[in-house]
């Protein structure tokens, strides 16, 4: 199907083919021990991976969406199984983090609690817990000191967990390690890498997103502090003029034979650093960081994505880097501000003309243009695969029905819908005038 046809897609339309995805999603899981069910990153990989990033904890969210979504048990009897399996995971899982590690682990099986009233689920997320606090070397837990694999991930998952102790043990030692910058403060990403990130997955704003959220939480004022400081660096660095927002992948650039120096997606791009600016804007009450968003936003309507315009540009379908993610802030913006769904329209047709088909159900293939084999093997989590994609167009079709805009299970690193702050901020950006788009 083209892009040209699928946007004259109904809504059912898309809400059959998310069906699709999580028929095709359901079909790659795995039984395990104890009636359980888990993922491989692929549906090729010899080993499964309990992961939130791409494994089974990242696909349990968007069970509990589709559960809600469609009245239908079954998705929450997976979920349910799925706990079951990175419940057995927690205790060999060695890495600590948010995306790749227990805090993780603890996030989707708190959600299970929430959502299924399962004890069980609610008490190993406390001993996952436990054992991330214990791992604590009082600076960190690893090499990696930014949001996916470090610190500030294990900040927000240890508050969305319901330990803000955690929260704040993984959030102080920014306050002591932050570096000085003409403009503000940036942090080492990784034990000895020398290049500095800025964006919202392994760079300052990541950290930033962290410390103001934990502080806010918390009532902690120094970290909000820190976390204007991080944020003045990043801004200093835009290289898109007045009316947009596009900074740098990193500085010094960071295999530069291998990453392009400005992306646009969730991980290193405006799409994420919108959330950012989003977050800020509610904990300093201040609306000029709104103006920061829509510029992001600005940046990001205007860069021709989704065409793949060159080899390279926009090859991924995902939550993470691609499309599913910029989807996300499209819906946020729709909620928020009344944005035109024109742009989430287009999104979400590019999102169905590039999905396969078939008695097995819908997925997608991102596309490796380096590779002689450039098309992947379709991947099920939620950074790049059926989980993240499908949790998006679900909401879409909600918010399509003017149904309730906010998902099941909310992201450590993505603000809620906060209508009254960016209403705020609107009114203050037009002097006065409370007139809605």
């Amino acid at each position: 199907m083209t892009v040209a046809a699928a946007m004259n897609a109904a809504v059912g339309e898309v809400e059959a083919l998310a069906a699709d995805a999580l028929c095709w999603l359901l079909g790659s899981a795995r039984e395990t021990r104890g009636n359980g069910l888990a993922w491989a990153d692929v549906p090729s990989a010899e080993e499964t991976d309990p992961t939130l990033y791409s494994g089974t904890a990242g696909v349990i969210p968007v069970l509990l969406e589709a559960r809600r979504h469609f009245g239908d048990d079954r998705y929450g009897d997976a979920a349910l199984r799925a706990a079951r399996s990175v419940s057995v995971a927690v205790d060999h899982w060695e890495n600590n983090s948010l995306y790749f590690g227990l805090t993780g682990l603890a996030l989707a099986l708190r959600a299970v609690h929430d959502e299924l009233g399962a004890p069980d689920a609610a008490a190993t997320a406390d001993r996952a817990l436990d054992l991330v606090r214990a791992r604590f070397d009082g600076m960190r837990w690893g090499d990696w000191f930014d949001l996916m694999g470090g610190n500030a991930g294990i900040g927000l998952g240890a508050l969305a967990a319901g330990d803000p102790e955690l929260a704040v043990l993984a959030l102080e030692p920014y306050l002591r390690t932050a570096e000085q910058t003409p403009t503000g403060v940036h942090w080492e990403g990784e034990t000895g890498r020398v290049s500095r990130f800025h964006h919202i997955s392994h760079g300052t704003l990541g950290i930033v997103y962290g410390l103001a959220c934990v502080g806010r939480a918390t009532g902690r004022a120094d970290l909000i502090e820190l976390a204007r400081a991080g944020a003045a660096d990043v801004v200093a660095r835009n290289e898109a003029g007045p009316a947009g927002f596009l900074v740098p992948h990193s500085d010094p650039q960071d295999h530069p034979e291998l990453t392009a120096r400005h992306s646009y997606g969730w991980c290193h791009g405006p799409s994420g650093d919108a959330h950012v600016f989003r977050l800020l804007r509610d904990a300093l009450d201040d609306p000029a960081w709104q103006t920061l968003a829509d510029r992001c936003w600005h940046t990001v309507t205007h860069s021709g994505l989704p065409r793949r315009l060159r080899p390279g540009f926009w090859d991924n379908n995902g939550r993470c880097c691609g499309t599913a993610g910029v989807l996300a802030l499209a819906c946020d913006r729709m909620a928020e501000q009344d944005d035109h769904p024109e742009f989430a329209r287009l999104l979400v047709a590019d999102l169905v003309a590039r999905a396969t088909r078939d008695t097995d159900g819908a997925r997608w293939s991102n596309v490796e243009h380096r590779d002689a084999q450039s098309l992947l093997e379709p991947r099920t989590g939620w950074a790049s695969g059926n989980a993240g994609i499908a949790r998006e167009l679900l909401r879409y079709v909600r918010m399509s029905r003017g149904a309730d805009p906010t998902y099941v299970v909310a992201w450590p690193d993505q603000p809620v819908v906060n209508q009254a702050g960016a209403g705020k901020a609107k009114q203050a950006m037009s002097g006065g005038s409370s007139t809605r788009r």
